[in-house]
């Protein structure tokens, strides 16, 4: 009995002490909340990148080694810029948490360290590409108000002093420590203006930019030349084939934004500099009225791994980049085309490959409708052929031309190709891997591209059987995917099914394994069914 009593009162001892330590940890939390709304709302004014998440994020992307960036693509896929911003937050949360508890023992070293990580993100802000001092801003007045809220939430409790008898002469109280009501309601308060103050950051960003609402109002102008009529037969007559268009929605994002940059047409300007004989610059509107050309076109990411899903067809509607660098007038020095983002991502496309005659873009258009926001409205570069790490910037500000030996893009300063054609590739999407599929007649079909190479035949092998042709969607030019798909007489039993393809100029897929780092991926795609 005596034991019992010892252990209900060793117990009862301990509660109060958890709740104590998580009170203390929960003040450190809400006071960094509040203090990461604010700062997420002045960077809504502001530069919305310059939000400590988002800085301190894309800061993290910059420095991350490329064999961690192909890691991360290769297993979440485009679910890794939301898990990156999550293990940010939980970091935070647990920082926040630390100096909570730290508050109880040394309140102003707690109050310290919370504005201690206001300014490492303002150190990441401003550490940014075409970054100014003011992007500094939302993160030192959110440093500000986090150190005050946990200030103000770890006052000097005066019933506490009173309690222990440590109040002075003139009644003020001299001891630390949070009162647990006044806490709770302190948090609570605090906690529901972080919430309402992060939302209108959300919300503001959105009204001031416009986005959605310059979009809604734009109607495209009929191309000067339109893209060919797509014969019916670019679609393979096999379901669960990826259709020869895709939809926008559907179209693969692979970027190094951390969040899509919301760009407002006002004040927005693409320039034309460098190496040129007459640079000068552009409004959305001086784009829209120059003769535009609409085309089939197939972009490629260089992370794709085989069979992998980072490629897409769509149909884009643009300026001829050839027209925008004529009237430039680039220098015969000039052997690169070094576009420039919004946020401050670069790529250098050969100025060889961007002046050969092909159908480079500078695009405005995709899929009948104004760019979306994803995928780099206003204007973005559209170069076929190539991956789109050396070709496809979006949310596109500048274009200059330069040379290999003057300036580094983005992903060739992390050792990536410099010159980046994309290789021959033959995907299987039907069967789907792993799926069980009825014996009898089964239809094995997907898509194929070699980009203004065109493909000129795909193949078909059933385990280590004989390689056999299979048929071919029709395409309008070289520079899209095809439709391929080959009957098969399944028998029960597992087996595995492989595709490759030959290039227009006769050459065929190569079967040896090469990872994406540092041209692209190579090998032939195989996915093994069952059939019951």
């Amino acid at each position: 009995m005596d034991e019992t009593a010892g252990t209900e009162t060793a117990g009862t001892r301990w509660r109060p002490r958890v709740m104590t330590l998580l009170l203390a940890a929960l003040t450190g939390v809400v006071a960094m909340a509040a203090g990461v709304a604010v700062a997420h709302l002045v960077a809504a004014v502001t530069t919305p990148a310059a939000s400590p998440l988002v800085a301190v994020g894309s800061t993290f992307i910059d420095l991350t080694p490329t064999w961690l960036k192909e890691f991360a693509v290769a297993r979440f896929g485009t679910a890794d810029k939301p898990i990156l911003l999550g293990s940010i937050a939980v970091v935070l949360v647990a920082m926040s948490a630390l100096c909570g508890l730290l508050a109880r023992r040394h309140r102003a070293a707690a109050c310290a360290a919370a504005a201690g990580v206001g300014l490492v993100a303002a150190a990441a802000a401003v550490s940014r590409p075409d970054a100014s001092i003011i992007d500094a801003l939302p993160a030192l007045l959110g440093a500000a108000v986090a150190a005050s809220a946990l200030a103000w939430l770890t006052r000097p409790s005066h019933a506490d002093a009173q309690a222990s008898g440590t109040e002075d002469d003139v009644g003020s109280a001299t001891k630390t420590g949070p009162d647990r009501r006044s806490v709770l309601l302190g948090a609570l308060v605090i906690g529901a203006g972080a919430a309402v103050t992060g939302a209108l950051g959300t919300v503001l960003g959105g009204v001031l930019k416009g986005v959605d609402a310059a979009r809604a109002a734009i109607r495209l102008p009929a191309p000067a030349d339109p893209a060919p009529v797509l014969a019916p037969a670019v679609t393979a007559p096999v379901s669960g084939i990826t259709p020869f268009r895709v939809p926008n929605a559907d179209f693969y994002r692979v970027d190094t934004a951390l969040v899509v940059p919301t760009v407002g047409l006002t004040g927005w300007r693409l320039t034309l500099g460098g190496m040129v004989s007459n640079p000068y610059s552009l409004t959305y509107d001086d784009l829209l009225a120059m003769p535009l050309v609409e085309r089939d076109l197939t972009l490629t990411c260089v992370s794709n791994e085989v069979g992998g899903p980072y490629a897409g067809n769509a149909r884009w509607l643009g300026v001829r980049l050839t027209d925008l660098l004529d009237r430039a007038g680039v220098s015969d020095r000039a052997d690169q085309l070094l576009s420039r983002s919004v946020d401050g991502f670069t790529a250098g496309t050969p100025m060889a490959i961007a002046t050969d005659g092909r159908d480079a873009l500078v695009a405005v258009g995709m899929n009948g409708e104004p760019l979306p926001a994803e995928h780099g409205f206003p204007a973005r570069l559209v170069v076929p052929g190539l991956y789109g790490f050396v070709s496809a910037t979006k949310w596109l500000t500048s274009l200059d031309a330069t040379t290999y030996a003057a300036e580094q893009a983005y992903w060739t300063q992390r050792g990536w190709a410099t010159d980046a054609p994309v290789r021959t590739m033959a995907r299987v999407e039907v069967p789907r891997p792993l799926s069980t599929v009825s014996a009898g007649e089964v239809a094995i079909g997907g898509v194929a591209w070699a980009q203004h190479r065109a493909i000129s035949v795909v193949e078909v092998q059933v385990d280590d059987g004989p390689w056999e042709m299979a048929r071919l969607g029709d395409v309008p030019s070289d520079d899209t995917w095809r439709q391929w798909w080959s009957p098969w007489r399944a028998t029960p039993g597992r087996h595995t099914l492989r595709a490759r393809a030959t290039d227009g100029d006769g050459a065929l897929q190569p079967d040896t394994r090469l990872t994406p780092f540092p041209s692209g991926a190579q090998g032939w795609h195989e996915v093994v069914v069952l059939v019951a």
